[in-house]
């Protein structure tokens, strides 16, 4: 099985639709089966992670969603022989879905919206946790959905920091903060320096940042001005064992809502984007993250201010730790993997 991903990352995107994209890859690559990218957009940075995971990439010299952009990606499948594709990003409209499903392979696409709309694509992937009360059927009738939690999709290095023994939340004095591949509102360097100062003490600062991150001389900066209490991991390769590490973390909502809940670190969940907002609710409700609106005046003060007194209420994130068991399982990459598997063995008997 060869499955071409295509996906874009930059600045004003985020890196959350590769970044799931390579947790089914690397789960492909687990079946036995073959991973590659194409792109239209992507930091230098990530497209060396994912070589160094064995894809290869394919640069797209086209905007996005344009029909260059569509001739490009059949013409990639074509010439490297891909059995599937996967496609994930919110630029390809629906003609140009209809013209990629026109090349006659199965087609698996992450969705967030769930609106109705025909998505043109045998397999569908929503892993927010009310996906499956979301009119999907409605443009949709054939498809076989995979929705809710048990198909979030984890990278390996986030399963492996989950099965593995962590300390109890107790022992842990690390904060982890973290705005994605990119941090498209510019957010971590203000909340470094509201949180960085009153950090109680023994309790650190792990600042993860992507190689998109805005203002990085900014947070760098002030990395090195509070070098006593923060730490700066840029493009890591550890991101599961640095919340799995951590007594709470303050995060951007979306992709890494599932690698926290598996790993069971109560988070403060922080809403970038508008199509970000009904799945971070979801999970508020659920008991185990606080939410705060990323997109509001004030939001570093609120962040920093919610955070701390999170960090000060050890009960309370007992309490909300205690409500992820169970809801993400850390299997859903490989549940994802082994469905397109099944579409292509189908495709290949027909």
């Amino acid at each position: 099985m060869r499955v071409l991903f295509r996906a874009d990352a930059g600045a004003s995107i985020g890196a959350g639709h590769v970044m799931r994209c390579l947790a089914v890859a690397e789960a492909v690559q687990e079946l036995g089966g073959d991973a590659l990218f194409a792109a239209a957009s992507l930091p230098s940075a990530l497209g060396e992670r994912l070589r160094a995971a064995g894809m290869a990439v394919h640069r797209i010299d086209a905007e996005a969603g344009s029909a260059a952009d569509l001739a490009a990606t059949r013409a990639i499948a074509a010439e490297t022989g891909a059995g599937a594709i996967v496609l994930d990003g919110y630029g390809f409209s629906e003609g140009w879905r209809a013209g990629l499903a026109g090349r006659g392979l199965p087609i698996l696409a992450f969705d967030d919206a769930g609106t109705g709309e025909p998505i043109h694509a045998g397999l569908i992937v929503n892993a927010a946790p009310d996906a499956a009360s979301l009119p999907y059927r409605k443009g949709n009738p054939g498809a076989r959905l995979l929705l809710g939690p048990a198909y979030a999709p984890l990278r390996r290095e986030v399963r492996e920091a989950a099965a593995a023994t962590k300390p109890p939340l107790e022992e842990r004095c690390g904060l982890l903060v973290t705005f994605g591949g990119s941090d498209p509102l510019g957010l971590t360097a203000p909340v470094i320096e509201r949180l960085a100062p009153r950090l109680p003490p023994g309790v650190s600062l792990d600042v993860a940042v992507g190689g998109a991150v805005r203002d990085a001389t900014a947070v760098e900066a002030l990395a090195e001005r509070f070098k006593d209490s923060v730490r700066l991991h840029r493009d890591t390769p550890r991101m599961g064992q640095l919340m799995a590490q951590a007594g709470l973390a303050v995060s951007a909502a979306g992709t890494t809502t599932g690698e926290l809940a598996v790993i069971g670190t109560p988070a403060v969940l922080v809403t970038i984007a508008d199509n970000q907002l009904e799945a971070a609710r979801q999970s508020e409700a659920l008991g185990w993250c606080a939410l705060v609106a990323g997109q509001t005046d004030g939001a570093p003060e609120r962040i920093a201010d919610v955070a701390l007194e999170l960090w000060a209420d050890l009960a309370r994130r007992r309490t909300m730790a205690g409500k992820l068991g169970g809801i993400v399982d850390g299997q859903g990459a490989l549940r994802i993997a082994q469905a397109l598997a099944e579409a292509v063995a189908v495709q290949r008997s027909n």
